[in-house]
């Protein structure tokens, strides 16, 4: 043995200087127990989350309805009515987004949509037709244009009132007659639908009228419960002729 050197080796920093051999029957130091609330808070805040989002009502957004007022076959109409006077009494401009209907008040603001292809356009009602079986409306070149119609010249619509005409009234015409005897004959008819019918007589022409009504959907209801009796009725803006 060198003196001053030694084989023993020193005990590491921090440890007891004891071999893992020497330590056999030492207790090693205990643990501090884990408290069974350490995630507690945790736990809660999860909870809490779920439990308001499970209680959230999601509302869905509310889409307006759309007032589909008829389907069918549209046509159009250009140079040869150009300048011409229309049912309301404006002259017909090809050029102008306007249209004509059989039944929908002068000044309703509707869109059309082509159903063979989706394009739509908006339109004013300013005239009425066309008086061909099938067909719903009646377009301007201008709005024939806007839905890729000129050619065909027919398309499947879609008719869309957005605007009925402000501060308005409405009546239904269940008929017109020379005869006053017919007229007053359907008038009673009516009366047991409805006591708001009368007889309005211009012009040599007696007219059947339903009414009148503030709004166009509660007229064209009234028309519509005229045609489950067998009363073919169309819908008319008051004064037109200064009825009722």
């Amino acid at each position: 043995m060198v003196p001053g050197c030694s084989t023993q080796t020193p005990p590491l920093e921090g440890r007891s200087g004891f071999f893992p051999s020497q330590q056999a029957g030492r207790s090693a130091p205990s643990a501090s127990p884990r408290s069974p609330f350490r995630h507690l808070g945790f736990l809660l805040a999860v909870a809490l989350c779920c439990w308001l989002s499970a209680c959230s009502v999601r509302r869905p957004i509310q889409v307006p309805e759309r007032s589909v007022v008829d389907r069918g076959i549209a046509s159009w109409y250009g140079p040869k009515f150009h300048g011409r006077l229309t049912a309301s009494g404006e002259p017909f401009d090809q050029e102008a987004l306007t249209a004509a209907h059989k039944t929908l008040p002068f000044g309703s603001l509707v869109e059309v949509v082509n159903l063979d292809n989706g394009r739509a356009v908006q339109v004013r009602i300013n005239d009425r037709g066309p008086f061909v079986r099938g067909r719903v409306i009646d377009l301007s070149r201008a709005a024939a244009k806007e839905i890729g119609m000129i050619g065909p010249g027919l398309a499947k619509v879609e008719l869309v009132l957005l605007e009925p005409p402000a501060g308005e009234l409405y009546a239904v015409q269940a008929g017109a007659f020379r005869d006053e005897d017919r007229a007053e004959a359907l008038r009673t008819q009516i009366a047991a639908l409805t006591t708001a019918v009368e007889v309005s007589t211009r012009d040599g022409w007696h007219r059947v009228l339903v009414g009148p009504f503030a709004s166009y959907d509660e007229a064209r209801q009234m028309r519509r419960d005229l045609a489950r009796r067998g009363v073919e009725a169309v819908v008319r803006r008051l004064p037109e002729e200064g009825e009722l």
